[in-house]
């Protein structure tokens, strides 16, 4: 906005020789005056940023989810399923994940609270945790189907996951032991693929033993890896976490280093397995 004292020009005026030696600037409107567009912008990107499901979709942990989807899709092209079955998997692992990320966040919100961590919607107000509870039993009630879409034996090793990874939410996540329940959870992708058909068709047989432990093996660095965004306020805590106590000792760029080798010779052995032996026994 202009001045106050600043009055419009009207039709009819008198040039006098004070306005004539005025200087130029001080004619020229205020910067208030201007319009921003900016500013438009920025709350057309506010509103979209503040629209409920978007942050339904920032709180269920989108990169997560999209990479595991797109590793599971991998694994089930590379184990020969139809293009179909490729495609049901990888909605049902979207599904699966959101109502994990739900989950998670849901357990954490008082401590990202206090932590005030960014990118946080529940946490930080903007999300009802009734709203998102109400989101995560939908979640649940379509991956069940979906997961036995895909063969009865299939889905209960995909569900089984999925219970795995919410009590890891819950259980064992502050001690020395916070790895098994990853482990466990990554250890039944095997058998989802395995067993994979289409229309409750089960297909294929049991994993290969090798397999079913490099999963496990892939699901501890995956752990690893989360968890290094977390680990200072995890430390404040008082957490005593495998990942924690590593990132103590190595710093936090090693431990992102080591583990990301880790995950590559994991990922590289699970591809040897199954360009020798296969992914079934």
């Amino acid at each position: 906005m202009a001045n106050a004292s600043q009055s419009a020009p009207t039709t009819i005026f008198t040039v006098s020789q004070h306005a004539q030696d005025q200087d130029p600037e001080e004619t020229q409107p205020s910067a208030s005056a201007v319009p921003d567009a900016s500013a438009g912008r920025e709350s057309v990107m506010d509103k979209i940023g503040n629209w409920a499901p978007f942050l339904l979709i920032r709180s269920a942990h989108p990169r997560q989810a999209v990479l595991t989807a797109i590793g599971m899709s991998i694994a089930a092209v590379l184990a020969g399923l139809t293009t179909r079955e490729v495609a049901l998997i990888a909605v049902t692992v979207l599904v699966g994940q959101a109502v994990l990320g739900w989950h998670n966040d849901l357990v954490d919100q008082v401590v990202d609270r206090r932590h005030e961590r960014a990118g946080k919607p529940i946490s930080d107000g903007r999300l009802e945790p009734g709203g998102v509870w109400f989101a995560l039993c939908c979640g649940v009630l379509l991956v069940i189907p979906l997961s036995v879409t895909s063969g009865t034996v299939a889905g209960l090793f995909y569900l089984g996951s999925l219970v795995i990874g919410m009590l890891s939410n819950v259980l064992l996540r502050k001690g020395l032991f916070s790895w098994v329940l990853w482990a466990a959870a990554f250890a039944c992708y095997p058998g989802y693929i395995s067993y994979a058909g289409w229309a409750g068709e089960s297909a294929g047989g049991p994993p290969h033993w090798a397999m079913i432990v490099l999963a496990a093996a892939l699901g501890v660095g995956v752990h690893f890896l989360t968890a290094l965004w977390g680990l200072v306020a995890d430390n404040e805590d008082g957490w005593t976490y495998l990942p924690l106590k590593a990132g103590l000792k190595l710093g936090a760029g090693k431990l992102l280093g080591v583990t990301l080798v880790y995950i590559a010779a994991v990922v590289g052995g699970m591809l040897y397995v199954a360009s020798s032996v296969g992914l079934r026994a």
